[in-house]
């Protein structure tokens, strides 16, 4: 087995057929901070485990302002993985990010409003460091399995989430251009915001399904369209995550993300709410217990 090396994947439940994920068995895994979006399905591609929940739920049911992302992460941390490899649609805000490749995002902007954003909170506080919210290493690895199974890819990309579930404007669409965005999409916060705040370093492989309404010729976002570019894409995801299995180093060497509440939680021991620590046991035991 790959020595220390657990992958959760937040994604569609196309990425784990059978053809992928050997021993493959769904649990349900309770969250105190609610439901999920449903049973978690582990089992191994290789030598490694990789631990897989829908982010939408089964037969996309929930839109992204209803995913519960708090109770997503804490699951996954409780099932023990190491890291999360999040895999997801984006619309592209620029020309040379053509539908069909995939981007390694590596900054992000968060205009999502009604989102519960952190596990801390009153009567616990914390604040994690944020500067670069993916895993430099877990992206480099996602980056070269996507290369090595034909993927156009681009490493790096800036990523604009949105609160939708409706596709932007075209004077927002614009201004996210003007900000410096590559790629637009509605999930990724504050699910990589939660990720650090576990302690779970995060990558986001980003599928272009299309290009937003910024451009002056040609269609607007168009749901049909978008569905027909993932179908295609999902064969290439899944390819990915079996290369990925491969190019994992033999040992997981310790991140720097492991250890991201080191100095985070800002109230003082005496003060700290007995059931705000009870809901944290999974995320934030490590430094509480």
């Amino acid at each position: 087995m790959t020595a220390g090396w657990h992958i959760g994947v937040i994604g569609g439940t196309g990425l784990y057929d059978a053809d992928v994920l050997e021993d493959a068995q769904q649990i349900e895994v309770k969250s105190s901070f609610g439901e999920p979006s449903g049973p978690i399905t582990t089992g191994r591609i290789g030598d490694v485990r990789f631990t897989f929940l829908a982010r939408h739920g089964a037969g996309h049911r929930l839109s992204p302002s209803a995913v519960n992302y708090r109770a997503n992460i804490d699951v996954l941390k409780r099932c023990g993985v190491t890291d999360i490899l999040s895999i997801s649609a984006i619309g592209s805000l620029r020309e040379d990010f053509a539908p069909g490749g995939f981007v390694v995002v590596d900054q992000m902007i968060d205009r999502t409003l009604n989102r519960e954003r952190s596990f801390f909170g009153e009567g616990l506080v914390a604040h994690v460091s944020l500067a670069d919210p993916t895993c430099p290493r877990l992206s480099a690895l996602v980056g070269d399995a996507a290369s090595q199974v034909g993927a156009p890819v681009h490493r790096g990309g800036c990523y604009v989430a949105i609160e939708g579930p409706q596709f932007s404007t075209r004077a927002e669409s614009h201004m996210y251009r003007a900000w410096g965005a590559d790629v637009i999409g509605m999930t990724a916060l504050p699910e990589a915001r939660l990720a650090r705040e576990a302690e779970l370093p995060y990558a986001l492989l980003a599928m272009v399904t299309d290009y937003d309404c910024w451009r002056e010729s040609g269609e607007v976002v168009n749901v049909e369209d978008v569905l027909d570019v993932m179908r295609d894409n999902a064969g290439k995801a899944r390819a990915t995550l079996s290369v990925l299995a491969r190019l994992l180093p033999s040992e997981r060497r310790a991140s720097p993300i492991d250890t991201a509440l080191d100095g985070a939680i800002v109230t003082v021991p005496g003060m700290h709410d007995p059931a705000v620590v009870a809901r944290l046991d999974a995320i934030a035991g490590r430094v509480l217990g």
